[in-house]
């Protein structure tokens, strides 16, 4: 099976959509009647956005609250959330507008046909290169959740025995053609993590009362802080950017929306649902542990048979779901090496790939701030302002080319030092 560009928009931070029914085309009235049939409401829309950007990042945002500060932290979740929606909406005007050209009208179905649209070859280039990337790391992310939880629950061997016992399987399961044979897995993905969500979230804020009611002179008690200074904002805001990465979705679940004019409402309620949902979730972690919060949150747990579910359960979630996110990143390989052809030995040397960069990062959340301030802020940022600017250069204000140049510029800047401090932060825990 040979997938399309729009399989690989069609992926956020966890997986694929719920309604991933292509638009027909036709002039047809029965065609169009049966197209309709496949559009998303109001609420399968809201659905597919929390599918697509909630993933295991959010299990890494109480470690970057306890290095940025509770306060700091929840500003910086807001303000990214906001961003982010911003640059969404750009990508769909951007499409909107070049719509009205009949000629590509029908051929804009995702990240990379705008890229094509807008820039030519190298437009689309820019967004596959960044689509590998950004799916390579997601997927570098899990084998190190997966390593680092089995390697607490069971400390008598280290995490890189256990990242090499999953590599024969994921070997056969990566081996799979056809993607439709791996969607079910998407939906267990997604019932853990929400679940897994609730239970960590109940959990933090009953030892956060348990902790206050035993007085803040308690030895125990963690002592947070609401602002940790400015040396650490850009770690903070890789790890934010990571957590909301998903901007590859928003043009197929434009395409899929019944009611387009409210598409935008609908996107906003969703991302300020899961901005407050973030903030919530890594205040209420690195409030309940303070400065002994880790990297993966589920590890500062007890060893009760819930918390044991929960880090089993998003272990076999994250093995399962590692196939389904690197199609993204054989489809773009096998399109550019392979003429679009199946290619075993290719997705199995992109396999041994991931696997040895996972070998080399010592910590969870530091490898989600290098991710985020890498790839995901050029793709999530950069790329839809450079898009939108250059479309609508010749009508536009100059307060909108101002805020388009605005984006590109901020976003270059923070993509150069996030990424340094990221990777400053990588070798100063490994050494």
């Amino acid at each position: 099976m040979v997938f399309s560009e729009a399989s690989s928009s069609s992926y956020g931070d966890d997986g694929p959509l719920l309604s991933p029914h292509p638009i027909s085309n036709s002039s047809s009235n029965d065609n169009n009647s049966s197209s309709s049939s496949h559009l998303s409401s109001q609420s399968k829309t809201f659905a597919n956005v929390f599918i697509a950007i909630v993933g295991a990042g959010v299990l890494g945002l109480p470690y970057a609250f306890r290095r940025t500060g509770w306060a700091a932290g929840v500003l910086m979740l807001l303000l990214v959330g906001a961003l982010t929606y911003h640059c969404m909406l750009l990508l769909v005007r951007t499409r909107r507008r070049l719509s009205l050209d009949p000629s590509s009208a029908s051929k804009i179905a995702s990240f990379g046909d705008l890229g094509l649209a807008v820039s030519g070859p190298l437009g689309r280039a820019a967004v596959d290169s960044m689509i590998v990337l950004s799916q390579a790391g997601f997927c570098v992310g899990y084998l190190l959740f997966v390593s680092d939880t089995l390697a607490h629950l069971l400390p008598s061997s280290p995490k890189s025995l256990y990242i090499w016992a999953m590599f024969p399987f994921q070997l056969a399961l990566n081996s799979i053609p056809s993607l439709t044979h791996l969607a079910p897995l998407s939906i267990f993905a997604d019932v853990v993590d929400i679940g897994a969500m609730g239970v960590v979230m109940a959990e933090d804020l009953s030892l956060f009362l348990s902790r206050r009611g035993e007085g803040s002179s308690s030895s125990s008690s963690p002592s947070p802080r609401a602002f940790a200074g400015p040396s650490v904002l850009l770690y903070g805001l890789g790890v934010a950017v990571y957590a909301f990465e998903g901007i590859g979705m928003v043009l197929p679940l434009e395409l899929e929306a019944a009611d387009k004019d409210r598409f935008g409402r609908t996107l906003g309620v969703s991302m300020a649902f899961i901005s407050a949902m973030y903030a919530l979730f890594g205040a209420l972690g690195y409030l309940a542990f303070g400065d002994d919060t880790r990297d993966i949150i589920t590890t500062n747990f007890g060893g009760g048979w819930v918390t044991l579910l929960v880090q089993i359960g998003l272990c076999v979630n994250l093995f399962f779901t590692f196939p389904i996110m690197m199609h993204p990143v054989y489809e773009v390989a096998e399109r550019w090496c392979c003429g679009k052809r199946y290619c075993l030995w290719l997705r199995w040397a992109l396999v041994v790939a991931v696997s040895l960069v996972a070998m080399l990062v010592p910590n969870f959340a530091d490898f989600l701030s290098l991710v985020g301030s890498s790839v995901c802020c050029l793709l999530g940022f950069v790329l839809p302002a450079l898009f939108h600017l250059r479309v609508f250069s010749a009508e536009m204000g100059w307060a909108g080319a101002a805020s388009d140049v605005a984006i590109i510029a901020v976003g270059l800047v923070f993509a150069v030092s996030g990424t340094w401090s990221s990777l400053h932060q990588i070798f100063s825990s490994s050494s």
